[in-house]
């Protein structure tokens, strides 16, 4: 075997290395941020679609493109936990601010 024959190999054995490394890595801790991962769907944004609940073996419609999971409505997808946008109003009571 030659050199030539080789660098396939070796390129092939490095990007496998490192699928095990970063899924390693992602397992252990989530790049989620400062959000938990999402109840509903563990995370993956996606859960089972409405078609494949109730139907009597087929699965597809518009909404899951024929694949059976659709996005996760809690998390919009994302996976993480969303803040709930708070509009917070304030009253002028009048007494001047020192």
């Amino acid at each position: 075997m030659g050199p030539l024959a080789l660098t396939p190999l070796a390129t092939g054995l490095s990007v496998l290395a490192g699928a095990v490394l970063v899924k390693t890595v992602m397992d252990q801790k989530t790049m989620t941020g400062p959000f938990q991962r999402c109840p509903t769907c563990n995370g993956t944004g996606r859960v089972s679609c409405l078609c494949s609940r109730w139907s009597d073996g087929d699965v597809g419609c518009g909404t899951c493109s024929g694949s059976g999971r659709m996005a996760c409505s809690s998390c919009g997808g994302t996976g993480t936990g969303r803040p709930i946008r708070v509009r917070v109003s304030v009253k002028d009571s009048g007494i001047p601010r020192a």
